[in-house]
């Protein structure tokens, strides 16, 4: 698919939107909880990509990519089975701005990272940015702490963390000459996520009403923006796509305000203002940095 940057622009942002759902449609269930509610989601993720793939790729071209990624990609794979597995479960202990703000410390985990893994020199706008979005966490959890409800946020923190794996996982295959082909990543991320949280959800309790949302956040919620991602990532460079995709924190945190009257608590808008605004700062600097080197 040949995208001018408008239109990947335009598309990241479709793509937010679709991410951004999972909260309020998780506030509508009736029946499904913790497990079952990541159970059903992966493995209709799973279905659908194995539906988008064959129509996209081809049976052939995806089953050469299963049997020729190698660990790499079966590493991959389960670090997205940590964050689907961990990001549904956080939906169901805490809200989700918390889960959304924490989620959004991917970028600087990932810097971290590549620093202490890969050998990269970080700058010292990325150490000032990591130092303040960790203040503004700080902050969300002291808070939570006192309120004894620190377990959501600590199993949102999961999120970001097996995200930086993956990215680190990615980039050393990249560096011995394996490139990883993400979408069939998560797809093998959603499949063990299905199986390894199917004995913990049993039995099954969810009704038909919460069987259908939860096939519309495996197939509208994750397994369409995925897709769209990887190809917005081919036209947009790596900082637009990480700003884009801040905008899911905003989408999300007012779909849940106005979709199921979730009204986030001041301390979860003052750490997740110095946590976005960090990361905004950060991508903006990098960003000018790389024009001015042009």
């Amino acid at each position: 698919m040949a995208l001018s940057h408008g239109r990947a622009v335009w598309m990241m942002v479709a793509v937010t939107l679709m991410w951004a759902t999972a909260g309020v449609v998780t506030r509508h269930l009736e029946h499904a909880r913790s497990f079952e509610v990541t159970f059903w989601r992966s493995l209709f993720t799973a279905i659908s990509l194995l539906v988008i793939l064959t129509l996209w790729q081809g049976r052939a071209v995806l089953a050469r990519k299963l049997r020729e990624g190698g660990r790499a990609l079966w590493l991959s794979g389960l670090c997205w089975s940590v964050m689907f597995t961990a990001f549904m479960v956080a939906l169901t202990l805490t809200s989700t701005a918390n889960v959304l703000v924490t989620m959004a410390l991917g970028p600087l985990f990932t810097a971290l990272a590549s620093r202490f893994f890969i050998g990269h020199r970080l700058p010292a706008r990325t150490w000032g940015a990591i130092f303040v979005a960790g203040a503004g966490i700080a902050w969300m959890y002291a808070t939570k702490l006192e309120q004894g409800q620190a377990l959501g946020t600590f199993v949102a923190l999961c999120v970001p963390l097996a995200a930086a794996c993956n990215w680190t996982v990615v980039q050393h295959a990249g560096a011995q000459g394996h490139k990883i082909d993400l979408v069939p990543a998560v797809l093998v991320g959603a499949l063990i996520s299905a199986a390894s949280t199917l004995p913990l959800a049993w039995p099954l309790r969810a009704s038909a009403h919460d069987i259908g949302l939860l096939a519309f956040l495996g197939l509208v919620q994750l397994a369409i923006p995925c897709s769209l991602s990887v190809i917005c990532a081919r036209v947009l460079k790596a900082p637009e796509v990480s700003l884009l995709a801040l905008l899911e924190v905003i989408f999300g945190i007012g779909f849940a305000w106005i979709g199921a009257n979730e009204v986030p608590a001041p301390q979860v808008l003052t750490g997740g203002a110095l946590v976005i605004g960090a990361l905004v700062i950060n991508e903006f600097l990098g960003w000018r940095a790389r024009l001015q080197l042009a």
